[in-house]
């Protein structure tokens, strides 16, 4: 199922197999949230470079709900899409949206998420409905959606927790990871879903001692890989990197390494060069939808091998990020009459070349649809080209 290729340091570069396909670490996987990357198809996501596509089972339990999935024959169908899925459990969006848009609606954001032992009985930030998921019905989920990679369903704890509430997270993450790998087991899978991996989720804050408590008691359940959850939740960046670079170390060295939600372009290139394998952010397609690019400051190849070198040598994000690429924020006045390129080095999205920033500043000032999408590519493209050169560097 993963197979290490290579490795440079702690990097690794990898082969992952699914029944869609086989990936090659360490990869970016572009959100599908509710079913669509933003703005794009996904045989659109796919010629960018993409492997992998993440949908959320949290999103589409609330848009479409698991009878109706499985009567459309699951997201593969839906999309289009032949390539490999993964789905989040569900598990983060409960913490982070759940209540959070209730006011804005006109709803009662009062009392929140109640967390028992069974699971967890939270509000939908749609139209503020008491819904309710367990290991097993997200699980359950996750099947009818047809994923090729699942993920247990776990507790996730805010950023600026104290250590007892990241204790109990972690121990009933871990009693619900066993619970998800049985539900797994003794659900009947879709027609349409061969017999897709369940990876297990390490939680623990910020809290080492945690984490290998999580790490060791995840292994001995036994999974196909093992994701590094609960960061990027509002701790700082140095404790991020801390526990992500502790947290690979106590995990097996033949499974992949995922860790959820992450990030910045200098964070990743961090996470590879200790050695994790998988990738997925937000943050292409949300940063393009309010006209913020990334632009590759030099040849990728270049500017890729000197972050990675940098990253290696332990220096600081900011020198990794300098030497990787520029914010461009297109809405700005100074791009107004500029006719250079969006980005000249952006080899594999021709529009980053074929229109100029003039035209993609004019569009955002036009409310067009089309800079959204322009921008889209652009992000996506930056991204899947670094992890290409970031698999060259290993």
């Amino acid at each position: 199922m993963f197979l290490v290729k290579n490795s440079n340091g702690t990097a690794r570069r990898g082969e992952l197999t699914t029944c869609h396909g086989t990936v090659q670490t360490p990869v970016f996987m572009p959100i599908a949230t509710a079913g669509a990357v933003k703005t794009l198809m996904a045989s659109e996501v796919t010629a960018l470079g993409a492997s992998v596509i993440l949908g959320n089972t949290y999103h589409l339990l609330l848009r479409i709900g698991e009878e109706r999935m499985r009567a459309l024959g699951g997201l593969h169908k839906l999309m289009r899409h032949d390539g490999p899925i993964l789905t989040d459990s569900g598990g983060y969006q409960v913490f982070s949206l759940s209540g959070a848009k209730l006011s804005a609606r006109g709803g009662s954001a009062s009392g929140g998420n109640k967390t028992d032992e069974d699971g967890v009985t939270f509000q939908s930030h749609i139209d503020g409905a008491t819904l309710r998921l367990t290991p097993e019905s997200s699980i359950a989920m996750q099947q009818a959606i047809g994923a090729d990679i699942l993920m247990q369903f776990d507790d996730v704890a805010a950023g600026d927790s104290p250590r007892e509430r990241y204790e109990d997270a972690m121990r009933r993450s871990l009693r619900w990871a066993a619970r998800s790998k049985i539900a797994l087991l003794t659900t009947p899978l879709p027609s349409y879903n061969p017999p897709p991996h369940l990876f297990g989720i390490v939680q623990g804050g910020t809290h080492e001692d945690l984490r290998a408590e999580s790490a060791k008691g995840l292994v001995d359940i036994g999974f196909d890989g093992y994701a590094i959850g609960g960061l990027s939740v509002g701790e700082s960046r140095s404790d991020t990197f801390r526990i992500a670079k502790a947290t690979a170390t106590m995990l097996p060295v033949d499974k992949p390494r995922y860790f959820m939600g992450g990030g910045m372009p200098e964070e990743i290139v961090y996470y590879v060069s200790v050695g994790i394998d998988m990738f997925d952010c937000v943050l292409p397609t949300r940063n393009a939808r309010h006209g913020m690019l990334f632009v590759w400051k030099d040849d990728p190849s270049i500017s890729v091998r000197r972050a990675f070198e940098l990253a290696q040598q332990g220096a600081s994000d900011v020198d990794i990020a300098d030497t990787l690429y520029e914010k461009m924020h297109i809405t700005k006045s100074i791009h107004a009459e500029d006719l250079s390129p969006i980005d000249a080095w952006n080899t594999g999205a021709p529009t980053s070349q074929e229109f100029s920033r003039a035209y993609l500043h004019h569009l955002f000032k036009a409310d067009e649809i089309l800079g959204l999408r322009l921008a889209t590519l652009q992000n996506l493209r930056f991204y899947l080209r670094m992890m290409e050169e970031l698999r060259a560097c290993i």
